[in-house]
């Protein structure tokens, strides 16, 4: 093939770096040329020209961490909207960058921007007519939430005495809070987040739950100045036994790689203890409830996907409802493609190929047609 000059914009050390330049190799390509988030936050990035630009998670490094969010430890939960400005600034000043020097990005800042503010996407998405979890905190006449008397009077609204609490510019279930309320006014969260004796919030690899009202609200009072997100808490299908839904990866408007993740409690993210689950027998409850995988679970990710046309790939996690018959797409992620292993659906452009490899193939076609084409134009129409 026609070898595209590649540069990826992240954490030189990183595996997602290393993953997306296994996939160049494989390709037979020249390696990318890495641009490293410390040098475009310091105002020295350069661009060569005509160089297909991919923006990577600046996540990893824990410089990079400190200088976009503000904080000494990079496990702290709080900063998250000094982070997001720090973080869209950059890939603006990347964009016009990569622009002068006549390249092309697999990711557009407007994109980002949304896709980074769970609030605006979550609007987004349900403007395009995407199922999403019914929430009073997106859209423009909604209300900001200002900390845990806001977010009380929320779960006494019908429909939301079970909730998620999700700081608006979170990732990787950082922060996220899910609430039930009981009778008496009881109430739970399930989290991953740690609460020390002084008051900061430390991001933990173990879920834990608190039912100490006073406890709750000082978790929200804390993570509230950077933004929430709330949306009603759906019941999910299960597998196993264990609550399920699903990681989709779409690529060009193509779903090319889905992952099922399991769990106890109500959050299955893989670093949190959930569990890869089975596939096959997720797709098998989709057909014995009726509906057709290909159009009901993989059409949604592909509408989702559809949203953010001048970007390649997103990561939708889909939630399906009990009975596997009915979906709502619970997020999208701009860096949703960290799925080391995991090979192309069948029948799809990417069967045989990881997540990477399945990008670079998209911009090898995309080279072929129209340079300044939407990237999320479908390779192929769905049979």
């Amino acid at each position: 093939m026609t070898a595209v000059p590649l540069a990826v914009v992240g954490d030189p050390a990183g595996r997602r770096v290393a993953h997306f330049q296994d996939a160049v190799r494989a390709r037979g390509l020249p390696p990318a040329r890495v641009v490293a988030w410390r040098t475009v936050l310091d105002g020295a990035a350069r661009f060569h020209p005509g160089e297909t630009v991919r923006i990577d998670s600046p996540g990893g490094d824990p410089d990079v961490e400190r200088l976009l969010r503000g904080v000494s430890d990079p496990t702290r939960v709080e900063g998250t909207a000094r982070w997001y400005r720090g973080f869209t600034e950059a890939v603006e000043v990347v964009a016009a960058a990569v622009a002068a020097a006549g390249g092309r990005l697999l990711t557009a800042p407007a994109d980002l921007r949304v896709l980074f503010d769970k609030r605006l996407c979550h609007h987004a998405l349900d403007r395009s007519g995407i199922p999403v979890p019914p929430s009073p905190t997106s859209g423009p006449g909604a209300a900001p939430v200002r900390g845990w008397p806001d977010v009380r009077e929320l779960l006494a609204r019908p429909g939301l005495r079970r909730t998620f609490v999700k700081p608006a510019h979170g990732s990787s279930a950082s922060g996220v809070l899910a609430l039930e309320s009981g009778a008496g006014g009881r109430v739970r969260a399930t989290t991953s987040v740690e609460l020390s004796p002084g008051g900061a919030l430390y991001n933990s690899l173990r879920v834990r739950r608190y039912e100490d009202e006073r406890v709750i609200g000082a978790v929200v009072d804390a993570l509230a100045p950077d933004g929430l997100h709330v949306e009603r808490w759906l019941p999910k299908a299960s597998q196993g036994g264990r609550s399920a839904d699903l990681r989709v990866v779409v690529v060009a408007g193509r779903a090319t790689h889905a992952v099922v993740r399991t769990a106890r409690g109500p959050m299955t993210n893989l670093h949190l203890g959930g569990a890869r689950g089975d596939l096959g027998a997720a797709v098998a409850a989709v057909t014995a409830a009726g509906g057709s995988w290909e159009h009901d679970a993989l059409g949604v990710c592909e509408r989702a996907a559809a949203v953010f046309p001048a970007t390649l790939c997103v990561g939708v996690d889909l939630l399906p409802a009990t009975g596997w018959r009915r979906f709502a797409v619970g997020e999208v992620n701009a860096f949703g493609d960290l799925l080391p292993g995991l090979t192309g659906l069948p029948g799809s452009p990417a069967a045989g190929l990881d997540t990477y490899a399945a990008q670079l193939a998209a911009v090898h076609a995309s080279a072929r047609q129209d340079h300044h084409a939407p990237l999320a134009a479908p390779l192929a129409a769905r049979p």
